[in-house]
């Protein structure tokens, strides 16, 4: 087991789900394949995109076998784990049993710990198998910096996924433990923020808009490495920006957006089918994202497009 964390840019497949509510487990490897074939670093699947909350315990399987059978090792499959301590060690185990990598330890449920607590559960998780984990700080998980130093002294924590946005406490963890393990960067719309955690040590994103124009978030990233700010620029006005004004306008969008950008590009999804609490994609919303989506494939082209 290498004991580190993937780099670059990091794919977070919804799971595709048909009209009668079931997982559309072909719809969801040719999504998968196509991040493949857009050259992500890694696939993490049964996360916060994949609707992690609303998968029952078979479900959650069955997307780890198509996860693996599509992925065939090419890349690193992680899957998410959390909520209660018994399913997440649970779901750890199951992830362990079909050989994926490792797995992002989501927030506890509902619960505010202390730091005591939240050391705890993420020790608890972490030990529970041999696979590489990550954790993610976001929501009721908040974590000083000596919970963090003791988290990283146990082997199996390769990497801290930020979805909380402090800068001052994220440069207090990145000075104080360096490349003890790896830095991704999970705010929400994360090309918005990577300017400013690219200096701080992140060397990677989970990307929403990677789902549905994967080259796009390519070149951003690329620009960012380089130094080309024009080019940064031009994609923030063209397509980050505006996707993420409307990403703020629905509660939940942080999936149901995701669905209606890959049904716009002509991945095989159906944007409503989503599981409540998320709902779909309001008609107005969906114009303007596929306007953007329209001007942005005209500037940016892509091979692996498929309609629009």
């Amino acid at each position: 087991m290498k004991r580190n964390a993937p780099t670059g840019i990091l794919g977070f497949p919804v799971t595709p789900f048909d009209s009668q509510g079931n997982i559309d487990e072909l719809a969801l490897s040719q999504n998968i394949q196509y991040l493949l074939d857009s050259g992500l670093e890694a696939i993490f699947v049964a996360c916060g995109a994949g609707e992690f909350h609303s998968l029952e315990n078979r479900e959650y399987e069955s997307i780890i076998e198509v996860a693996t059978a599509t992925v065939k090792g090419k890349v690193p499959v992680y899957t998410g784990v959390g909520g209660n301590l018994s399913d997440a060690i649970y779901k750890a185990k199951i992830s362990e049993k079909h050989g994926v990598d490792g797995y992002l330890i989501m927030p506890a449920y509902l619960i505010n710990g202390e730091q005591e607590g939240i050391y705890q559960y993420v020790h608890s998780i972490a030990t529970s198998t041999n696979l590489n984990a990550i954790v993610y700080q976001r929501d009721n998980v908040v974590m000083t910096l000596d919970t963090i130093e003791r988290l990283v002294e146990i082997p199996q924590i390769v990497g801290f996924k930020d979805g909380h946005g402090s800068m001052e406490h994220i440069i207090e963890f990145t000075q104080s433990i360096g490349n003890k393990i790896g830095w991704l960067n999970g705010m929400p719309m994360a090309e918005v923020t990577m300017p400013a955690y690219i200096p701080l040590g992140f060397d990677s994103y989970s990307s929403a808009i990677s789902n549905y124009i994967p080259h796009i978030s390519r070149k951003f990233y690329d620009a960012l490495l380089e130094g080309d700010q024009t080019t940064v620029n031009e994609i923030y006005q063209d397509v980050i920006l505006p996707i993420n004004r409307i990403r703020r306008q629905g509660k939940g969008y942080a999936i149901s957006l995701i669905k209606a950008g890959m049904e716009i590009v002509g991945l095989p999804i159906n944007s409503k089918n989503v599981r409540p609490p998320v709902t779909p994609v309001k008609h107005e919303h969906y114009e303007q994202l596929e306007e953007i989506l329209k001007k942005a494939l005209i500037k940016y082209p892509s091979n692996l497009t498929k309609s629009l």
